[in-house]
Protein backbone atom coordinates (compact mmCIF):
# COMPACT_ATOMS: atom_id res chain seq x y z
CA UNK A 1 0.00 0.00 0.00
CA UNK A 2 1.41 3.51 -0.92
CA UNK A 3 1.51 6.81 1.05
CA UNK A 4 -0.11 9.34 0.15
CA UNK A 5 3.21 11.29 -0.47
CA UNK A 6 4.22 8.22 -2.77
CA UNK A 7 0.79 8.29 -4.59
CA UNK A 8 1.52 11.83 -5.05
CA UNK A 9 4.65 11.79 -6.48
CA UNK A 10 3.99 8.51 -8.79
CA UNK A 11 0.75 10.46 -9.80
CA UNK A 12 2.80 13.36 -10.25
CA UNK A 13 5.39 12.01 -12.49
CA UNK A 14 3.42 9.62 -14.82
CA UNK A 15 1.53 13.10 -16.19
CA UNK A 16 4.81 14.88 -16.24
CA UNK A 17 6.42 12.09 -18.23
CA UNK A 18 3.00 11.84 -20.19
CA UNK A 19 3.03 15.35 -20.80
CA UNK A 20 6.74 15.92 -21.98
CA UNK A 21 6.33 13.55 -24.06
CA UNK A 22 3.21 15.27 -25.82
CA UNK A 23 5.42 18.85 -25.32
CA UNK A 24 8.34 17.06 -27.74
CA UNK A 25 6.04 15.48 -30.27
CA UNK A 26 4.47 18.96 -30.88
CA UNK A 27 7.92 20.66 -30.90
CA UNK A 28 9.03 18.51 -33.73
CA UNK A 29 6.94 21.44 -35.55
CA UNK A 30 9.75 23.85 -34.90
CA UNK A 31 12.68 21.77 -34.92
CA UNK A 32 14.95 20.45 -32.43
CA UNK A 33 14.57 23.52 -30.46
CA UNK A 34 11.10 23.22 -30.22
CA UNK A 35 11.37 19.62 -29.19
CA UNK A 36 13.74 20.41 -26.53
CA UNK A 37 11.25 23.45 -25.40
CA UNK A 38 8.09 21.21 -25.47
CA UNK A 39 9.33 18.80 -23.12
CA UNK A 40 10.36 21.19 -20.85
CA UNK A 41 7.03 23.16 -20.90
CA UNK A 42 4.88 19.59 -21.00
CA UNK A 43 6.51 18.10 -17.98
CA UNK A 44 6.14 21.85 -16.22
CA UNK A 45 2.42 21.17 -17.04
CA UNK A 46 2.31 17.69 -16.48
CA UNK A 47 4.01 17.95 -12.78
CA UNK A 48 1.34 20.83 -12.36
CA UNK A 49 -1.33 19.15 -13.44
CA UNK A 50 -0.32 15.66 -10.93
CA UNK A 51 0.32 17.88 -8.13
CA UNK A 52 -3.69 18.98 -8.21
CA UNK A 53 -4.55 15.71 -8.98
CA UNK A 54 -2.66 14.23 -6.05
CA UNK A 55 -3.83 17.26 -3.63
CA UNK A 56 -7.82 16.49 -4.65
CA UNK A 57 -7.30 12.36 -4.37
CA UNK A 58 -5.72 13.56 -0.52
CA UNK A 59 -8.50 15.31 0.09
CA UNK A 60 -11.14 13.06 -0.97
CA UNK A 61 -9.26 10.54 1.42
CA UNK A 62 -9.57 12.36 4.45
CA UNK A 63 -13.01 13.58 3.47
CA UNK A 64 -13.98 9.72 2.84
CA UNK A 65 -11.76 8.51 6.79
CA UNK A 66 -13.56 11.54 8.10
CA UNK A 67 -17.22 9.92 7.01
CA UNK A 68 -16.01 6.44 7.89
CA UNK A 69 -15.57 7.52 11.21
CA UNK A 70 -19.06 9.54 11.66
CA UNK A 71 -20.65 6.39 10.67
CA UNK A 72 -18.10 3.98 12.44
CA UNK A 73 -15.91 2.13 10.03
CA UNK A 74 -13.05 1.31 11.84
CA UNK A 75 -10.47 -1.14 11.00
CA UNK A 76 -12.62 -1.95 7.35
CA UNK A 77 -15.58 -3.48 9.49
CA UNK A 78 -18.63 -1.22 9.45
CA UNK A 79 -20.34 -1.14 12.73
CA UNK A 80 -17.48 -2.31 15.39
CA UNK A 81 -16.44 -1.35 18.23
CA UNK A 82 -13.72 0.74 18.43
CA UNK A 83 -10.09 -0.66 19.94
CA UNK A 84 -10.93 1.23 22.93
CA UNK A 85 -14.26 0.58 24.00
CA UNK A 86 -14.80 -1.57 26.93
CA UNK A 87 -15.72 -5.20 26.64
CA UNK A 88 -19.15 -6.46 26.52
CA UNK A 89 -20.61 -8.02 30.23
CA UNK A 90 -23.15 -10.27 28.82
CA UNK A 91 -22.54 -10.53 24.94
CA UNK A 92 -26.34 -10.75 23.96
CA UNK A 93 -27.73 -8.29 21.45
CA UNK A 94 -29.96 -5.38 22.36
CA UNK A 95 -33.72 -6.09 22.19
CA UNK A 96 -33.90 -3.40 19.16
CA UNK A 97 -31.60 -5.21 16.89
CA UNK A 98 -32.74 -8.84 18.22
CA UNK A 99 -36.38 -7.32 16.77
CA UNK A 100 -37.75 -6.94 19.95
CA UNK A 101 -40.65 -4.51 21.20
CA UNK A 102 -38.47 -0.98 21.45
CA UNK A 103 -37.06 -1.92 17.26
CA UNK A 104 -40.26 -0.47 16.32
CA UNK A 105 -41.19 3.47 16.55
CA UNK A 106 -43.37 5.04 19.00
CA UNK A 107 -45.47 6.85 16.74
CA UNK A 108 -48.82 5.15 15.43
CA UNK A 109 -48.70 4.05 11.62
CA UNK A 110 -49.87 6.51 9.16
CA UNK A 111 -53.49 6.50 8.46
CA UNK A 112 -53.80 6.06 4.93
CA UNK A 113 -57.47 5.60 3.70
CA UNK A 114 -59.34 5.59 0.19
CA UNK A 115 -57.87 9.06 -1.84
CA UNK A 116 -60.56 11.87 -1.15
CA UNK A 117 -63.15 13.20 -3.98
CA UNK A 118 -62.03 17.03 -4.57
CA UNK A 119 -65.31 19.01 -5.64
CA UNK A 120 -64.64 21.36 -8.25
Amino acid sequence: MYTEKEQATSTEAILAAAASLTGATIGIIAGPVGVVAGAIIGSIVGASAGLMLADSNSRRWHHDEELDHDIGVFDGTMGAAPRDAPPVRIGAFSSSSAGGENARPSTPPPNEGPMQEIEG
